[in-house]
């Protein structure tokens, strides 16, 4: 067995491990490994580390303005939702009587 599998064997253990070791799904996590491991290996596409700005640059600037959460859509305005307002939901319906008139029950023979 390869250097790579074992730590590809390790990371799908980590994985269905942190899953709370689900059944069936050794493959998406071999899988999940599999990528985890490339990933590592590949020197190329590393994540570019941040860099901080010069500390003569960030003390000689005026403060930033504080930042604003994006509206988002899924979520209403405050202003055009009302609860209070809100109709109460309607009962359902009793069933209309029928056109038909019913059969007169017959009387038992005393």
């Amino acid at each position: 067995m390869s250097a790579k599998e074992d730590r590809i064997r390790e990371f799908a253990y980590q994985i269905w491990e942190s899953e709370g070791k689900p059944h069936g799904q050794a493959k998406r996590h071999w899988e999940m490994a599999t990528k985890l491991v490339e990933a590592e290996q590949t020197p190329g596409k590393a994540t570019p580390k941040r860099v901080s700005k010069p500390k003569a640059a960030a003390e000689g600037a005026a403060p930033a303005a504080p930042i604003k959460p994006r509206a988002s859509k899924a979520t209403p305005k405050a202003d055009t939702e009302k609860p209070a307002l809100l109709k109460p939901a309607k009962a359902p319906s009793k069933a209309k009587p029928s056109t038909t008139p019913k059969p007169a029950a017959k009387k038992p023979k005393a």
